[in-house]
């Protein structure tokens, strides 16, 4: 297991996503402060996506203008097509384009309009010209564990789909939990094997729900074969609104505080996230998922028994 690890904070993307309250511009913007004042040096901004599908995204263009200026920070902005990718380029402060290609084509066509292949081809099609541009651009490969409509996604498949994007140049291949299924057997598998075929030199991700209470867990077995980056979610929001019975990512202050409690090095503060949950909280109106938010860190103790 490494003993350093890079956090990749979701909340303003995949955790919005899902809510059924809009924040405002100046709130998503707020919240992306919480998040560059925690430490965070790789933030999920914004995805480019038609409004009318996911309508708590249909400022992602607004948010980009007001970014801050930061040098020592990737700002990702999360694309389905062509048309998402040239929104993307065109706001001049995205960083990082994230792709997402499905495992099963029944989530593919639901989420994105496109089967495994159609999925695939468009992937490709965008990673080739990011790269041809000098553009850094990362890919996800969503229901790595599970399909809510077909269920078992075989890890073979997972397997030649992470080939094929690899071939593209990616900077970076993710395999993603996106309805919350998997164990940490599987994950070690599915990563081992995927490590096999795209080599050492491939940086790979994790992204894990926390649907069945095993996203943590499984954080860690992905940490246990040599994953160096996880993505999670102030709060624990999120879920993907084309997945049935969808609920949020791992929450950033849970997966912090078993860091630290490892002596896993990362650069995030366990204190401001609890501010960030605090505030996100107000802003959303409701308790959020997060268990850390509720019980707090580890107790300093007064001394008495």
């Amino acid at each position: 297991m490494n003993e350093s690890v890079t956090l990749m904070e979701v909340s303003p993307r995949d955790g919005l996503q899902n809510e059924s309250t809009q924040l405002s511009t100046q709130d998503k913007l707020t919240l992306i402060d919480h998040a560059l004042d925690a430490g965070f040096t790789r933030i999920e901004v914004a995805s480019f996506v038609h409004p009318t599908r996911v309508p708590q995204m249909a400022d992602a263009e607004a948010v980009c203008a007001s970014l801050p200026k930061r040098a020592d920070v990737t700002y990702t902005g999360l694309v389905l097509n062509w048309r998402g990718y040239e929104r993307a380029l065109a706001t001049g402060t995205i960083d990082e384009i994230g792709m997402v290609v499905s495992a099963s084509d029944a989530f593919g066509q639901k989420n994105q309009g496109q089967t495994v292949e159609e999925g695939l081809a468009a992937g490709r099609e965008i990673l080739a010209d990011a790269k041809r541009r000098g553009i850094k651009a990362q890919v996800t490969i969503a229901v790595s564990f599970g399909c809510p409509f077909e269920g078992e996604v075989e890890i073979g498949r997972v397997v030649e789909i992470a080939t094929r994007l690899a071939e593209a140049g990616p900077v970076e291949i993710a395999l993603a939990d996106t309805i919350g299924v998997g164990v940490p057997t599987r994950v070690m598998a599915a990563f081992d094997a995927v490590r096999e075929v795209v080599g050492a030199e491939m940086p790979l991700r994790a992204h894990f729900h926390d649907t069945r209470n095993t996203g943590i867990a499984n954080a860690f077995a992905a940490m246990q074969v040599g994953v160096d980056t996880l993505d999670a979610s102030i709060g624990g929001i999120g879920g993907c609104p084309f997945a049935p019975n969808a609920t949020g990512n791992i929450a950033t202050e849970d997966l912090v505080y078993m860091l630290d409690r490892m002596q896993v090095a990362h650069d995030v503060s366990l204190e401001r996230l609890l501010t960030a949950s605090r505030w996100l909280s107000g802003a959303l109106g409701k308790t959020l998922p997060s268990m850390v938010s509720r019980a707090g860190g580890f107790p300093v103790g007064d001394g008495h028994r």
